[in-house]
Formats: structure tokens, sequence, C-alpha cells
């Protein structure tokens, strides 16, 4: 009980800082959604490194390195070419939807194409992915309390009570309640966390490196990539595919509008690199697990960072435990879900309403934010996948959205609204078919050499995606010229 209390004082602050961070402000649809554009280099980053200590974090990292030894280290690997790529790709971003006054991801794209269309259709894309990783937080936040709480609460009571904070603060504060309590999410998480890498490999090893080398030995080959499946040429394809989609999110595009100038970006793209490596602390956690507490497995991986924390320490530091972990689902789970929100009542509701005004749209999109937390909460209660891979098929999704992103910055535009949609189009239905048929690229081509066979999947969708995207804005260009080239040969003398 004393572990309950804990936690619950936890949320009641959580509550508290969100409802505060309203402070008097009239809740615009652009106050509500991306603060105003006023937030400074330290909002920023604790909402852009939201991203790094989730839900996943805690629970999948540890999991994966608790279940798949080395391969979980791509996990550490992804963010650092994506914080590269965000040193020149953000200012763009930014200054482009300040200089238009957009508020979600979708708008970016129907802008930039002169197509409300095209923005519904990356709306829509969006949500469907953000509904994988709004799940994951979810069950990893149900997963947190039940275990912390010493099964006083179920996952699937604790998982209601959870979403109701987090609608009612993001409901009232919008993105401003997220902000504030980052900080104090990511304070607590970066010293829980730095804590357990080095207490518990200590505790049971006698150190870090003894830790390893019994690992090794107990688990022979263990530690290091496979030579068919999680091999080099998926980690190095599964880090690309991750980089690729990092600020691909809808919830982390739309949170770079908050930002006061573009220089926070680059400022912070020198800090996120070295924030990421308080990650190994989790490794460590995950590693210490394995011969601590032998046996869980598949899914139940999950559970080693709590079930190890549960055996080794007094039930209040197991509740302090439990309240970080509980702050990492409702940080990133609040961004997600006002993400969505935003996209279906900007873009998609305006696509049927056009002379719906900001005032409509910003009462819609509150409106939605119950509505999408009880479809993930659906999803969460039938859910069965392992956290590490609920995350992967959303990555596979957003990243689909980056060969138009990437060919719309240069002034001249490379590719049609016409290409944009359809490989889009084409990648997501490549994605969705592989993951509901489970494929791999070894099972679609088993004649292929074992390094091809072993690329993550999303890579290939990225292809079928640009090649789409290639022929398509071929074709609509030239006939788009066509009449042109005919009306000036005709008006010829």
């Amino acid at each position: 009980m004393t572990a309950l209390l804990v936690i619950a004082a936890f949320l009641v602050l959580a509550v508290f800082l969100g409802l505060r961070a309203r402070g008097g402000k009239e809740m615009t649809l652009e106050q509500w959604s991306v603060g105003g554009r006023g937030f400074g280099s330290v909002l920023v980053f604790v909402l852009l490194a939201g991203d790094i200590y989730t839900t996943f974090t805690f629970l999948g990292a540890s999991g994966w390195a608790y279940g798949q030894g080395g391969p979980a280290f791509y996990i550490l690997a992804y963010a650092a070419p994506a914080y590269v790529l965000s040193y020149w790709l953000l200012p763009a971003v930014w200054r482009y939807a300040k200089q238009h006054r957009l508020v979600s991801q979708a708008d970016f794209f129907a802008k930039k194409f002169d197509s409300p269309a095209l923005g519904a259709l990356v709306a829509l894309v969006g949500v469907v992915a953000m509904v994988p990783y709004l799940v994951l937080q979810l069950t990893g936040m149900g997963i947190i309390v039940s275990s912390a709480s010493y099964g006083h609460l179920s996952p699937h009571t604790a998982l209601v009570i959870g979403t109701v904070a987090l609608t009612g603060y993001v409901t009232v504060s919008g993105i401003h309640g997220s902000a504030w309590t980052s900080v104090v999410k990511d304070a607590m998480i970066l010293g829980v966390v730095v804590f357990l890498g080095i207490y518990l490999p200590v505790h049971y090893y006698g150190g870090i490196g003894a830790m390893f080398h019994r690992i090794d030995t107990v688990k022979p080959g263990f530690l290091t990539l496979h030579h068919s499946g999680q091999s080099p040429t998926w980690f190095a394809s599964t880090v690309l595919l991750s980089a690729l989609g990092f600020y691909l999110w809808p919830h982390t595009f739309s949170a770079s509008y908050s930002a006061r100038n573009p220089q926070v970006f680059r400022r912070n793209a020198v800090v996120l690199p070295l924030y990421q490596l308080i990650l190994l602390f989790v490794f460590f956690a995950g590693f210490a697990a394995i011969i601590a507490v032998p046996g869980l497995k598949g899914s139940d991986g999950d559970l080693s960072l709590l079930r190890i924390t549960v055996k080794t320490f007094d039930p209040w530091f197991v509740g302090v435990v439990g309240a970080a972990g509980l702050l990492t689902a409702l940080v990133p789970g609040s961004l997600l879900l006002m993400a969505s929100a935003t996209s279906l009542a900007d873009s998609v509701f305006r696509l049927a309403r056009p002379q719906a005004g900001d005032e409509t749209v910003a009462r819609l999109a509150k409106a939605l934010v119950p509505v999408v937390a009880a479809v993930a909460l659906l999803f969460a209660f039938n859910g069965g996948s392992t956290l590490v891979n609920l995350l992967l098929m959303g990555y596979a999704l957003v990243t689909q959205l980056f060969p138009a992103l990437l060919l719309s910055l240069p002034t001249r535009r490379l590719i049609t609204k016409q290409g944009a949609a359809a490989g889009i189009l084409a990648g997501v239905a490549t994605v969705a078919a592989v993951t509901l048929t489970s494929t791999t690229v070894g099972g679609l081509l088993p004649g292929l050499p074992q390094p091809v066979k072993d690329l993550n999947v999303g890579v290939i969708a990225l292809a079928v995606n640009l090649v789409v995207l290639a022929a398509v804005s071929a074709l609509t260009r030239a006939g788009a010229a066509r009449p042109a080239v005919q009306l000036t040969n005709s008006s010829a003398p």
C-alpha cells in the first residue's frame, strides 16, 4: 500500500501541474496546440527529449536487453543520427510553420503542396501510426502501476485511472500541461534510471563489467548481433528507419512549432545525443535482471525492470520507481492525444468544412481528445504485442512521410502532390501488408543473400514509396506541362 500511495501522490502532482500550466491563458487553437510559439530552450528540450524517456524506454528497452541481448542496442543508436538530421531539418520546418501560422504536421504538407486533401491523408496516416504508440504508453502505464502497487490495482484499473487524468489536463491546458509535467518527469527519470543502472549490477554482480562477464558465461553469444535475423544488416536498417522517422511523429513534428526561434533546435541538437547516453543505465538494469529474475518469456520480458526492483528494494522506493514510470507514460501520451485530435480537427474536418473558423476547430480538437483516448484504451485492453514491436510498427508507418517532406523543402518543388500522395499510400499499404501477414524480406524473396533478407521490412516499404512517388510525379508533371506546351505552340505566329 505504501508504494501505491507514493504513485498516487505523483499522479496528483502531475495533474495539478498540468491544470495549473494553463495560467489564465486563453486557449486558442494556436495556444493550446503549439504554446503560442513562445517556448524557450528548456521547455522545447524536455518536449523533444520526451521521446527518449517514454514508457517504451522504461520497460521496452530494459525488456529487450533482458530478452534479446545485443540487438537491443539499436535503441541507443538511432536517436544520434536523428539529432544530426534535426540540426538542418527542424529550423526549415519551423520557419515555414511560423510564416504560415501552421498548428499541425498535416497543415505543413497541405500548405507545401497546396492540397488540403494531401493534408487530410497525412493526418490520417499520422493518427493511424500514433494509435500503436499511444497503446504502448497506456499498456506500459497499466503494467507499471499494477506491478509497483504489488497487485493492489489491476493493469486495467490503473490504465483507466491514468487515461482519465491524462485526458483531463490535456483538454484543459494543451501543450502547456505537457511541457510542465515533462520537467518533473525528466528530473525524476534521470535520478531513478542512473541509480538503478549503477546499483543493480553492483548489488548482484559486483560491478557492470563483472555483470557482462557473468552473462556471457551463462549465455554465450547473447550480447552480440546474430548471423541471421537480428544481424548487422537488420541493426543498420532499423537504425536508419527509426532515425528518418524520429521527427515524423505528428506530436514531435508539431511540438517543434512551439519554439521561440530556430536556434533552440541547434542548441538542443548538440546536447540531446549526450542526454541519450543515459539510456545505457536502462540497459544495465535490464541486463542485471537476466540472472536475478530469470524465466520471463515473450512480452513478459517488459516486466524485467519492475520485477528486479520489487525483489531488491523497500516498497516506498518501488513506489518512486513506479511514479517515474507513470510520468514516462503521461507526458508522451498527452502529446500523442493532442496531436491526434488537432490533426483530425484541423485537417480532416476542415477538408469537409473549409469555412470552419479557428474557434470551432479548437472546440472540436478538445472534444476529440477523450474520443481518441477511448479508442486507444480499447486497443490497449486487447493488445498482446511486446512494447518494442508496437513501436517498430508505428515507426514503419510515419517514416513513409519522410520522402515527401524532404523533397518539399527546396524552393523549387521537386515532386507533385499526386506523386507525394501515391508514394505515401504505396508505402503505408506495404507496411500494412507485411505487418498483417508477418512477412519478412527473406520470406518474400528467399533466394536473396542473407544480409538483404535481414533488412528491416520498413526499409522495403520506403523503397516502394520512393519508386511510386518518382513515377507518379513524372507522369503528372508531364500531364500538367502538356497543355501549356500546346497553348504556346498554337499561339505562335
